[in-house]
């Protein structure tokens, strides 16, 4: 594990949040039925994400208003990525090529129509989605048997090229930091399939430097959206943890001590008030908002079972709620994809 991506080095394929290890771990522990991975496995695969029957819904502009995320095409393109991606999933396990054929059915539908993102949350959009089809994607262009036409995959990459990657990649220093993690996942996402090294360095350098003004290390684990509400929290560990983990895959190491104590803090503080315990006067006024969503897993494992870092308060919230679903986002099958993940 290196702190950046050698010049030299080759990208790892698949390894956009998911690693070829991992997948050949789920699908083993599917197929011989063990838990928590089958349950989670069949709630994917009868969730509405894993129907044959699903259709995309493309559109040529996706425009998304501030603070209004159902803006023409928002709702759409985050949720048929999703599709795309429980397809690529399912391929994985079953490999059943209807799956494949199904992802790239959405994937091509979008890529042949979107152009452009717009409005004041065009890069929380862009970021949401592009992580997204991404993963979706990775995987499917790198499992064998899926069959996806080289033109197709091209126009896949102009389209997030073209119509993700400049809302995704510009520094945010007067948003929100969960903003700015969530378009950093979209950025090395993005790289790491179209093997893009100057996006793939920027973005490691955008994380490096949000990581500690997002997460406060003063032994409390405030962030800097503690009091907004941990739904948005929650969806700040994600990305930061789809971050570290796509880098992983790279052989980049993103966990030095420091960012490992934030995460630990941040996670320890909030995961207790979610499983209701009421919260301190000092913490928001005693008024917090408790929907961190399926957003604990991958840091879960990164922290306690790869490092040894005990996450008592963590653990119990993640038992207590797998499997995780998906939060309709950017947060999908978590349980399946990370729960002792190698």
């Amino acid at each position: 594990m290196t702190r950046s991506l050698p010049a030299d080095r080759p990208f790892t394929h698949p390894g956009v949040l998911v690693g070829g290890a991992q997948l050949d771990a789920l699908r083993e522990r599917v197929t011989s039925g063990r838990r928590p991975w089958l349950k989670a496995y069949r709630d994917m695969r009868d969730s509405r994400y894993g129907s044959h029957e699903y259709r995309a819904r493309p559109r040529t502009d996706v425009s998304c208003p501030s603070g209004d995320h159902a803006g023409p095409g928002c709702v759409e393109e985050r949720e048929d990525a999703i599709a795309a991606y429980t397809q690529a999933l399912l391929f994985t396990v079953t490999g059943e090529r209807r799956h494949a054929a199904k992802a790239t059915e959405i994937m091509d539908a979008w890529s042949a129509r979107l152009k452009r993102h717009t409005h004041a949350d065009a890069g929380l959009q862009a970021g949401w989605a592009g992580s997204t089809w991404a993963r979706a994607a990775e995987i499917v262009r790198h499992t064998p048997g899926a069959d996806w036409p080289e033109d197709r995959v091209r126009r896949f990459e102009a389209m997030l090229r073209t119509a993700h990657l400049p809302y995704v990649t510009g520094r945010a220093p007067d948003r929100d930091g969960g903003r700015d993690l969530v378009t950093t996942d979209a950025a090395l996402s993005i790289a790491v399939f179209l093997e893009d090294r100057a996006t793939f360095d920027a973005a490691l350098r955008r994380f490096r430097e949000r990581v500690p003004t997002f997460f406060h290390l003063r032994k409390d684990g405030l962030t800097q959206e503690t009091c907004r509400g941990f739904a948005h929290v929650g969806h700040a560990v994600a990305a930061t943890a789809h971050v570290a983990e796509t880098a992983r895959h790279q052989g980049v190491d993103l966990y030095d001590d420091d960012t490992a104590a934030r995460l630990k803090a941040a996670l320890e503080l909030h995961a207790p008030y979610q499983e209701g315990a009421p919260a301190p006067g000092w913490l928001c006024g005693g008024r917090v908002e408790r929907d961190m969503g399926p957003d604990l897993e991958v840091a879960l494992n990164q922290l306690e079972n790869r490092l040894g870092t005990p996450l008592p308060a963590t653990r119990r919230l993640v038992a207590h709620s797998r499997p995780a679903g998906t939060d309709d986002h950017f947060v999908a099958w978590e349980t399946l994809t990370h729960a002792d993940a190698p």
